[in-house]
């Protein structure tokens, strides 16, 4: 799969990696699995950039259980970060949309993406790579959300 769009922003990828592992370490064992989901599906296109994956495999790895099991607890993804994003969150242009939004919000459309991803996969025999939907602008789509959320997470700003 080409991931071309994530080449220019490994290094910033890796800063972000180690501060959601630094955060995971919590009490609050739903903002922990919530904050070591987000790391791990961070790593997984980082890795999957620098091997060269398949959508098919970043698809597969892509977890969303943490996000479902905070739902259900009615956990308040405010914990993860207070506010709504500015613009001095946002790093990439395309992120723009998103100013205004707060953490749960946007693990909500994050969540959606990755469900999408995988019930497009299960439609499609198990390969997306003859479906007409336009698979690397989605997940690339979702990498960028979780950037904006680990960013603004991250962000010393209120």
């Amino acid at each position: 799969m080409n991931l071309d769009w994530l080449k220019s922003g490994i290094a910033p990828l890796d800063n972000l990696i180690s501060f959601l592992h630094k955060q995971s370490k919590t009490s609050d064992v739903l903002k922990k699995q919530v904050l070591m989901e987000l790391r791990n599906n961070l790593n997984i296109f980082k890795n999957g950039f620098l091997n060269e994956v398949s959508a098919d495999k970043i698809i597969d790895l892509l977890s969303n259980d943490a996000i479902q099991e905070a739902i259900k607890q009615n956990f308040a993804f405010k914990k993860l970060k207070a506010g709504a994003i500015e613009p001095y969150h946002v790093y990439d242009d395309r992120n723009k949309r998103y100013i205004g939004w707060n953490a749960e919000r946007l693990i909500d459309k994050i969540d959606e993406k990755i469900v999408e991803l995988k019930t497009l996969k299960k439609m499609s025999s198990g390969s997306v790579t003859e479906v007409k939907n336009n698979v690397q602008l989605m997940i690339s789509n979702l990498y960028f959300r979780m950037k904006l959320l680990a960013d603004f997470i991250q962000s010393d700003f209120k």
